[in-house]
């Protein structure tokens, strides 16, 4: 129904991204919030967490007249994860 007004929709999953916000959620110490992510990272396939600056990059790319054929997926940012 969007189609016809030149809507498109899209979505992006982001997966872990290096911000300190493990650490001031969840009571966690520094040290505790460090070994945590350390372990988690070494699931992520591409070896390290994402930064901020490149979830933002991909939502300014689907926003953008560079993605206008791209409609109805879902952008996983997650350094591989979604494939694991």
């Amino acid at each position: 129904e969007l189609k016809d007004r030149k809507i498109r929709v899209n979505s992006m999953s982001p997966g872990a991204i290096d911000t300190p916000a493990l650490a001031t959620t969840t009571g966690l110490t520094a040290e505790q919030a460090e070994q945590a992510v350390a372990q988690f990272t070494t699931q992520i396939p591409m070896g390290r967490r994402g930064m901020p600056e490149e979830i933002a990059a991909a939502v300014a790319f689907l926003a953008s007249d560079e993605s206008s054929y791209i409609t109805g997926v879902d952008l996983a940012v997650d350094g591989g994860m979604a494939q694991v």
